[in-house]
């Protein structure tokens, strides 16, 4: 359905975009060095469903209505940057209750997964760099000859995402191993808690000021 030599071509394009760190990137960080591993973990999982989301909402023909309406688009990058905020301030507030020995206590219930991960969908589906590169980029690779246009974009979409999924996992991984080395102290801990709701906070207000590509 999809050539083998757009396919290579797609995949070397979503790398080149995925490796320069974006506001998904910066949150998983930004959770990592809040929370640990689990949280970041959850996190990267809600983080790529809310990708592919907008690669479904682009196959269907949405993703070129947020990308060519300013109002539309303006309301989706908002929306994102106020929530950004928001939980970076959570962060901040609470950095003071992170404790060395509660990195330790068993894991917290499913429902809390759940809403780590609630998080991450919402910051990928308003990521305004995903956006973009979902309703401008990807349907330049799609063979019109071929048809089945949206069951193209569809498989096109789950490189991105595949790329996405392993890099923000190592990068999660790698703050939550920072993060216990912090632990040995309680000021320490309460310290990068603080950074990175500070990240998340910087991250969001970042997200706003962005203009679009074009």
């Amino acid at each position: 359905m999809v050539s083998t030599d757009r396919f290579l071509a797609f995949a070397a394009m979503s790398l080149l975009v995925i490796v320069i760190p974006g506001p998904s990137v910066l949150f998983v960080i930004g959770r990592a060095l809040a929370h640990g591993r689990r949280t970041a973990m959850a996190t990267v999982l809600g983080n790529v469903i809310g990708s592919y989301a907008l690669v479904v909402a682009v196959a269907l023909g949405i993703g070129a209505l947020v990308a060519q309406s300013v109002t539309v688009f303006l309301v989706v990058k908002l929306g994102g940057a106020a929530y950004l905020v928001f939980l970076g301030v959570q962060a901040f507030r609470h950095r003071k209750d992170m404790r060395a020995s509660a990195m330790a206590a068993p894991a917290g219930p499913a429902r809390g997964d759940l809403r780590t991960a609630g998080d991450g969908f919402i910051v990928g589906i308003t990521n305004p760099k995903g956006v973009v590169f979902f309703a401008a980029v990807l349907p330049q690779f799609v063979d019109h000859s071929a048809g089945h246009l949206p069951a193209q974009m569809l498989l096109l979409g789950l490189v991105p995402i595949g790329i996405g999924l392993v890099t923000d996992t190592l990068w999660g991984l790698g703050a939550a191993a920072a993060r216990t080395w912090f632990a040995r102290s309680e000021r320490r801990l309460s310290m990068v808690g603080g950074a990175g709701g500070c990240a998340m906070i910087g991250l969001g207000v970042t997200v706003a000021v962005t203009g679009r590509a074009d």
